[in-house]
């Protein structure tokens, strides 16, 4: 379920060539979900590292996580 959930959020990722030539990507609905990098594939890399911590801390504290394509996870009771 979190892999499914990983995916179709990555899936709903959205990248720029920022104006030094690096790259951003950011996911739409997680406040905080961005990475930067040189090449298109480290900055996918980075962005699912960082969605990754963000989903981790978010269960653990109880924060309502975005529902994606149908697929929620519940925060820790």
């Amino acid at each position: 379920m979190l892999t499914k959930y990983i995916q179709a959020a990555m899936r709903r990722a959205t990248y720029e060539i920022l104006e030094d030539g690096t790259y951003y990507g950011e996911i739409e609905g997680f406040e905080g979900v961005y990475a930067n990098h040189k090449t298109l594939l480290e900055c996918q890399e980075l962005l699912q590292e960082v969605l990754e911590g963000w989903l981790i801390l978010g269960l653990l504290l109880g924060h309502e996580i975005p529902v994606i394509d149908e697929l929620t996870l519940l925060p820790a009771l």
